[in-house]
């Protein structure tokens, strides 16, 4: 049986500090001293994918800085408004591989929930930016057919949880549901993908570490994080607890022009990763999702920056340079 996890949640410290996210560009600029024309704001994008950025991630940033590779991430410009060829609002062929509402099925052996819409920062390239959350979101009424489609195919052993992402719901909502996964006797590990720890690393606390250390499952944590500022003394902290209960900790990039596509910015990257107990996993190319095109870097330069990080890291701090391709059996490897 799970922990009992104390009603307290309702106050609790990251919940309170989600609540106090940054959702207005002005005053975002403000808090940088930036002038509010310092950046051309995108109205329109703006109003379709809203600006939430935590107090916290908004301290490591630069002041004074436009170009700060922290704000780049989540200031929503003009540019997004500009259509691109080959760019669309289901880069990666989610919809075409869903059994079941809010369950992805794309690959042998492994199967992804879409937990939650809900995302602690809205980061202006996410892939699922234009995701129909409210037609597959298992939680609306409840997670039997997800649970059901999983439990009745034997050759899953490994459940992923995404979203959104998972970790912004409550441990009311997610000990149970890993509960329930824990009673699936084909199932051996959790893996969630979340970006909570890097941008809001309070989210990792005792009702959280409790369940991930009490279920059957193997938990596997991929935390997102692109650039080495992300990670300071919080973050290093949070993930050294979730290290501490067992838990297995990877990390995915995105490559993002004008954010990390430089040698030195990847590599401050994956010491940085290392340093604080975790493992450089996945350099994603940019998924082509409409309103993100200006992130999007040359795979000729992507290229050159894989072998500049081999001659200048050990193997084991490279991450793997991949490219998500709709239909394609696996996460593809650009060698």
């Amino acid at each position: 049986m799970l922990p009992r996890i104390s009603p307290s949640w309702q106050t609790s410290s990251w919940q309170k500090l989600l609540a106090q996210a940054i959702s207005d560009p002005i005053e975002l600029l403000a808090m940088l001293d930036l002038a509010p024309d310092a950046l051309p704001l995108g109205q329109a994008a703006r109003r379709q994918f809203a600006l939430r950025v935590p107090r916290g991630y908004v301290a490591r940033m630069r002041k004074g800085d436009p170009d700060d590779p922290l704000l780049r991430q989540v200031f929503p410009l003009s540019d997004e408004e500009s259509l691109a060829a080959g760019f669309n609002t289901d880069p990666v062929g989610d919809l075409a591989a869903m059994p079941a509402p809010g369950v992805l099925h794309k690959y042998e052996g492994r199967v992804l929930l879409v937990t939650t819409g809900a995302c602690a920062i809205h980061c202006r390239y996410c892939f699922r930016r234009h995701f129909p959350y409210s037609d597959a979101n298992p939680a609306a009424n409840g997670w039997d057919a997800a649970l059901n489609y999983i439990a009745a195919d034997p050759t899953v052993s490994e459940i992923l949880l995404s979203g959104g992402d998972p970790l912004i719901l409550t441990d009311q909502r997610l000990a149970p549901l890993a509960q329930r996964l824990s009673a699936i006797p084909h199932l051996k590990r959790l893996r969630i993908h979340t970006r909570l720890p890097i941008v809001l690393p309070e989210r990792v606390d005792d009702a959280l570490l409790a369940w991930l250390g009490s279920i059957r499952l193997k938990p596997v944590i991929v935390i997102h994080a692109n650039h080495a500022n992300e990670i300071d003394g919080p973050v290093r902290d949070a993930l050294s607890r979730l290290a501490q209960a067992g838990v297995v900790l990877f990390n995915q990039t995105v490559l993002l022009r004008g954010v990390n596509d430089s040698a030195t910015a990847l590599t401050d990257l994956s010491v940085a990763l290392f340093e604080a107990g975790v493992t450089p996993y996945y350099l994603h190319l940019l998924d082509k999702v409409q309103g993100a095109a200006h992130f999007e870097t040359e795979i000729s330069h992507a290229r050159r920056l894989m072998e500049d990080l081999r001659n200048c890291l050990p193997g084991y701090l490279v991450p793997r340079l991949v490219h998500e391709q709709p239909g394609a059996p696996s996460k593809l490897p650009l060698l």
